[in-house]
């Protein structure tokens, strides 16, 4: 019997986790497959978590446990009758809901798969009820159950990205899945027949059990719960999007912490805990230490060293923020009768951290980065339990006073080393930040006094720290930076770590215009293929360009011609159409000049057959990989926009994956010809970086001359490669793409200049 609740859980969990990340993958596209994406999805998951968790706890309360185990039947057939899943497409251009959709992709998720998720929602706490109204010798505490189910989890995370998306398109996934759930409604009908069969007196009883209000709860004791699950969550959230922005902007980054996540609940709701409570309370604030070190000095002093080391510090951080919180949520677990309403609270708590981090936290935090975070690791070093408190010190005042004397003594020694000329290095980070977080851990037996002691030395070093960019702002797709460079020589915008263009503020052209630079200078393969083929080309050529960043296309643009861009991020818009921070779309030449805001296939399609001379792509570069735009279907969208003797340019340059074999199997799918060139000329000092770019069109004579350099006679380019698709060359389309496949071993070197 315990083997086939068992199995019923995890079978139910892992199909819970298939079918997230599958679906993540149908609505990222839509919304230009940005890391909060993926939030959002997480708090609509959590949230159908915890309605399934309130069903769980009240039905068999108000109907018994027959009625209910019929009206779950009734669930089940309700959701055989929605499958397999479909995503419907958003047909919104509203710019504020494209600023902030979370309300738009919550409705999307709810109606395709809202209720499918929540009869496998139901089926951790209702099975383990079940159980526990079976009589069997392990029912009195059946919450070693519950490691069996985030086993499951845990396994449908690791093998989704491994096995099942390389394997199987999106449309056999979705069959796949479908099958998968009719089995797990076989399984959990098996286990109601087994609870029919051995425990007829709960059947028949429309109450709960005698035992249920032998443990009478405080709201106290809700209220530690809520909070114990909350601070893990957000953290969850805090750390996926702080190492996928501001560490290692590796696609698919995500899996990992949330396979940590789920690897604490495996740990500590086991039978017997693998670490210890007291152990793990202990070691909290050493990491939390770490982290508020780490995000003051900006891991500017730790740049020399692998990405890895910081990205173990991360984890680490989750691991025993998870360990700590979710082990007191164990240790504090009530008795058997209790169990649908203690998963009702835990359930809760991890609702509200995800709603913080997804929907508050861009608003709160606004101009202030990704503070969400290290704030809440402090939270989880305040709520941490203790098992010892020395009785030096005890005095309450002391909670005040410490605090207060550190904030005093960091704000100190920032000024003074700033008087000395000390703006950075080892001994300002050791002196500034690292003694006063030395004292702070003197606190450490006193969680509350730990954590405002460590909370106001980061305060007042964020408050303080110097190097503030130009400009700052964060939304739903991430935060956006102008800032002052090399000394001030040049304004860059950056998305996260993601260099998206640069200016000079000392140097203008021989017309008094902003020359463009980075992965668009004029002798960059991008600024060598629109000089030349423009100069070919009569004016009043439409040019469509798939991502603004500063704008520093639109140097190319000529008197007579029109240039549309299209750029998802509302904020990027007001960036680059302010003077005040960059010049080259008010010293834009087109005669018309347009944004569309949105998704770039959703507004493209809207424009009329033949409409584009140019179409060029510039929106591979950073971590959130637009897969939707690197597809057959849009390659076929783009050329039906192209008008004949058009050119498509592909901008593929990336630090972790390898394009080159996608975009050359497209080509080489649509019967087009593709030349490569990649450029490594950049030089930090010209304010240049080493770029990739391709090509590609109907013909070689339709590349003119982009191909040709000038001489006596027609001479090729010997810098400008045909691309040729390998062999083995993956064909992405909207039912396949696998970007692990294209994972580049070792990230190419990409340093950017540090802000300052």
């Amino acid at each position: 019997m315990t083997l086939l609740f068992a199995a019923t859980l995890f079978v139910s969990a892992f199909l819970l986790f298939q079918v997230q990340p599958m679906v993540g993958k149908m609505v990222l596209p839509q919304w230009g497959g940005t890391p909060s994406v993926w939030n959002t999805c997480m708090v609509f998951f959590q949230a159908a978590l915890l309605i399934g968790y309130l069903y769980s706890h009240l039905t068999p309360r108000w109907l018994g446990l027959r009625r209910q185990m019929l009206g779950h039947v009734v669930l089940w057939l309700a959701c055989a009758l929605l499958l397999p899943i479909a995503i419907p497409e958003t047909t919104s251009a509203d710019a504020a809901e494209i600023a902030h959709p979370f309300a738009l992709i919550v409705v999307q998720l709810t109606r395709s798969v809202g209720l499918p998720f929540l009869a496998l929602a139901t089926t951790a706490p209702l099975v383990q009820r079940w159980f526990v109204e079976t009589g069997h010798g392990a029912a009195r505490d059946p919450y070693f159950l519950y490691a069996s189910s985030n086993a499951g989890s845990l396994l449908a995370l690791l093998t989704y990205p491994t096995i099942i998306e390389p394997t199987w398109p999106l449309d056999e996934q979705r069959r796949l899945w479908t099958w998968g759930f009719l089995g797990c409604a076989g399984l959990v009908a098996a286990c109601g027949g087994k609870l029919a069969r051995g425990s007829s007196r709960t059947l028949t009883d429309g109450n709960h059990s005698a035992d249920e209000d032998d443990e009478p709860l405080t709201w106290s004791r809700r209220l530690r719960w809520i909070v114990w699950a909350l601070v893990p969550s957000s953290v969850l959230l805090g750390v996926t999007t702080y190492i996928s922005t501001d560490v290692a902007p590796i696609p698919l980054l995500w899996v990992v912490p949330l396979a940590v996540y789920l690897l604490t609940f495996i740990l500590t709701f086991a039978r017997k805990p693998w670490l210890p409570l007291r152990l793990t309370s202990r070691l909290l604030p050493f990491v939390a230490i770490a982290l508020v070190l780490v995000v003051l000095t900006g891991g500017v002093e730790l740049r020399g060293l692998p990405v890895w080391v910081l990205l173990v510090l991360h984890i680490a951080v989750l691991f025993l923020v998870g360990l700590v919180c979710h082990g007191a949520l164990a240790h504090d677990r009530p008795a058997a009768s209790r169990l649908t309403e203690f998963y009702l609270w835990l359930s809760l708590g991890g609702v509200l951290g995800g709603l913080f981090n997804a929907l508050l936290a861009p608003l709160i935090f606004r101009f202030g980065g990704l503070l969400e975070y290290p704030l809440m690791v402090l939270v989880a070093c305040w709520v941490r339990p203790t098992f010892f408190s020395p009785a030096r010190w005890n005095q309450r005042w002391w909670d005040f006073a410490w605090p207060a004397f550190l904030g005093g003594l960091t704000g100190a020694l920032l000024f003074l080393t700033r008087e000395f000329g000390m703006t950075s290095g080892y001994v300002r980070s050791a002196l500034t930040y690292g003694l006063p977080c030395v004292l702070a851990y003197l606190m450490s037996p006193w969680p509350r006094r730990f954590a405002w002691s460590l909370g106001v030395t980061f305060l007042v070093g964020t408050l303080s720290s110097s190097g503030r960019p130009v400009f700052r702002e964060r939304n739903f797709y991430g935060v956006v930076e102008v800032a002052n460079v090399q000394g001030g020589k040049f304004r860059a915008l950056y998305h996260g770590t993601t260099l998206h263009g640069m200016m000079s503020l000392t140097s203008t052209d021989d017309e008094d215009r902003h020359e463009p630079l980075t992965y668009y200078h004029r002798a960059g393969p991008i600024g060598i293929a629109c000089r030349r083929w423009f100069a070919s080309q009569p004016p009043g050529l439409s040019v469509a360009a798939v991502g603004l960043g500063t704008g520093s296309l639109a140097y190319y643009a000529r008197p007579g011609d029109s240039w549309t861009f299209f750029e998802i991020d509302p904020t990027v818009v007001r960036i680059a159409q302010n003077p005040e921070y960059f010049l080259f779309w008010s010293e834009c030449r087109a005669t018309h000049r347009d944004v569309r805001l949105g998704d770039a296939l959703v507004q493209m399609r809207r424009a009329p057959e033949n409409s584009f001379d140019m179409i060029i792509l510039d929106a591979f570069s950073s971590d959130a990989i637009p897969v939707h735009l690197l597809t057959r279907e849009a390659l076929q969208l783009y050329l039906s926009r192209l008008k004949p003797g058009g050119v498509i340019a592909y901008h593929i340059s990336n630090r972790y994956l390898n394009l080159r074999p996608v975009v050359a199997k497209l080509a080489d799918d649509a019967n087009l010809v593709a030349y490569e060139r990649h450029d490594v000329s950049g030089s930090w000092d010209a304010g240049t970086c080493d770029s990739d770019w391709v090509v590609m069109a109907r013909s070689d004579a339709d590349l003119g001359t982009i191909l040709l350099v000038r001489g006596v006679g027609p001479t090729r380019d010997t810098l400008w490669e045909r691309l040729v698709a390998p062999p083995n060359a993956p064909l992405w389309t909207n039912q396949y793409s696998h970007v692990l496949g294209v994972f580049r071993r070792r990230g190419v070197s990409d340093d950017i200049p540090e802000l300052n």
